[in-house]
C-alpha cells in the first residue's frame, strides 16, 4: 500500500500569535466583503424608501410594531453580523430618505462610486470592525487551542476532532460578544451617553435579569454553531484530501482559500434555514431594542419558522440561497487563507528563533 501524503501540522505557535493572525484575517474579510453587503442593504432600502418605514406600523415580516425613528438593516460580512439602525439625524438618512434608483446589483456598484463616491462601499465597515475583529480572534484562536486539546491532550483522533472543536470555539465566542453586540445596538439607536448607558443596562437586568443581556443568543446558537461545526470538518477533509491530490505536506495558500470556498458554501447551504430564522428575529430585537418595547412583544425561534413555513412552505426557509453563498464562501477563503497564511509567517519566524538559539 503506498505512503499517503497528508498536510503535516503547522509547528507551534504562541495564542498571540494566533490571536495577531485571525485578527489580521479579519480585517481583510470585512475590507473584502463590505462593499457588497453595502450595496445589498442599498438595494433594500430601495424596495423601503424612508417615508415608507416612517409611515409603516408594523415591521418588515409583521414582526414587531414600530415608531416612526428608526429602520433597522442587517449587516453581514460572512463572518458576523450586526444590526445597524437608521434614525434621523444619522449619516444613512442623506441616502435612505432620497435613494438613487438601481437597476441591480452592478448599476449599484456603478451609481454609489459615481455619485458618492467609492468610500462609500465601506460605509458599513467601523461598525463591522468593532464586532468582527475581537469575534473572531476568540473564534479562531478557541477552534486552534480546542482542537490542540482533544488531539494531544485528551488523545482523541479522527474528523470529529474539528467538528466537536468548531462548535465549542463558536459557542463560546457567541456567548462573549452577544451581550457587545447588544450595548453597541443601544448606543447606536439611541445616542446614549456612558453613564446613561450603564443606567439602561442596569434597568435593562433589573426587570428581565442577568440572561436579558444575551437577548438573541438563541437563534445565534441555533445557526453558528452547527455552521462552524461543519465547517472546520469539511475544511479540513477537504485540505487534506487537496493535499495528497497535490503531494503537498503542507496546504499552501490556494489549497486553504480553496478549502475555505468549498467547506464555506457547504456549511452555508445546510444552515441556510437556520440563518433565514436568524436574520428576522436579529432585525425583530433590533428594533423592539431601539424602541424600549416589552420583551413580550418577540417571537420565539420555533414559531418563526413555523410561520415562514405557513406563508411560503420549505422554500420560504431556503430563501437567499445564491446571495448567501455568493458572501460566505468568498468570505470563509478569504478569512481562512490569510489566517493559514499568517500561523505559517509566525511559524517561520519561531523556527528562525530557535535556529538562532541553537
Amino acid at each position: 500500500m503506498g505512503e499517503r501524503t497528508v498536510c503535516s501540522p503547522v509547528a507551534a505557535i504562541s495564542p498571540v500569535q494566533q490571536m495577531l493572525a485571525s485578527g489580521t484575517g479579519a480585517l481583510l474579510t470585512s475590507l473584502f466583503v463590505t462593499p457588497l453587503d453595502v450595496v445589498k442593504i442599498r438595494l433594500q432600502a430601495q424596495q423601503r424608501p424612508f417615508h415608507h418605514a416612517l409611515a409603516s406600523d408594523s415591521a418588515p415580516w409583521g414582526a414587531v410594531g414600530r415608531s416612526s425613528k428608526w429602520k433597522c438593516f442587517l449587516y453581514c460580512n460572512g463572518l458576523m453580523d450586526h444590526i445597524y439602525v437608521c434614525q434621523n439625524g444619522t449619516s444613512c438618512t442623506s441616502w435612505y430618505k432620497k435613494p438613487t434608483h438601481f437597476s441591480g446589483t452592478l448599476d449599484a456598484f456603478v451609481k454609489i462610486t459615481r455619485h458618492e463616491g467609492v468610500r462609500s462601499l465601506w460605509s458599513g465597515l467601523p461598525p463591522t470592525l468593532v464586532m468582527a475583529v475581537p469575534a473572531t480572534i476568540i473564534y479562531f484562536t478557541c477552534y486552534d487551542q480546542l482542537r490542540d486539546v482533544l488531539r494531544f491532550g485528551l488523545g482523541l483522533q479522527g474528523s470529529h476532532v474539528p467538528l466537536l472543536a468548531g462548535g465549542l470555539a463558536r459557542l463560546g465566542a457567541v456567548t462573549v460578544i452577544s451581550p457587545l453586540e447588544l450595548v453597541r445596538t443601544k448606543m447606536q439607536s439611541r445616542q446614549l451617553s456612558y453613564s446613561e448607558l450603564r443606567m439602561c443596562i442596569r434597568t435593562s437586568v433589573a426587570q428581565g435579569g442577568l440572561l436579558s443581556l444575551w437577548r438573541g443568543w438563541g437563534p445565534t446558537v441555533l445557526r453558528d454553531v452547527p455552521f462552524s461545526a461543519l465547517y472546520w470538518f469539511n475544511y479540513e477533509l477537504v485540505k487534506v484530501q487537496l493535499c495528497e491530490q497535490y503531494q503537498m505536506p503542507q496546504a499552501n495558500f490556494s489549497i486553504s482559500f480553496t478549502a475555505g470556498a468549498i467547506s464555506g458554501a457547504i456549511a452555508a447551504i445546510l444552515t441556510l434555514p437556520f440563518d433565514v430564522v436568524k436574520t428576522r428575529r436579529q432585525i425583530q430585537l433590533g428594533e423592539l431594542d431601539t424602541l424600549g418595547d416589552s420583551l413580550k412583544k418577540t417571537t420565539s425561534t420555533w414559531h418563526i419558522m413555523k410561520e415562514i413555513w405557513a406563508e411560503m412552505g420549505y422554500k420560504g426557509l431556503f430563501a437567499g440561497f445564491m446571495p448567501r453563498v455568493i458572501k460566505v464562501a468568498p468570505a470563509c477563503a478569504v478569512m481562512i487563507s490569510s489566517y493559514e497564511f499568517g500561523k505559517a509567517f509566525f511559524q517561520k519566524i519561531n523556527l528562525d528563533k530557535q535556529h538562532l538559539v541553537t
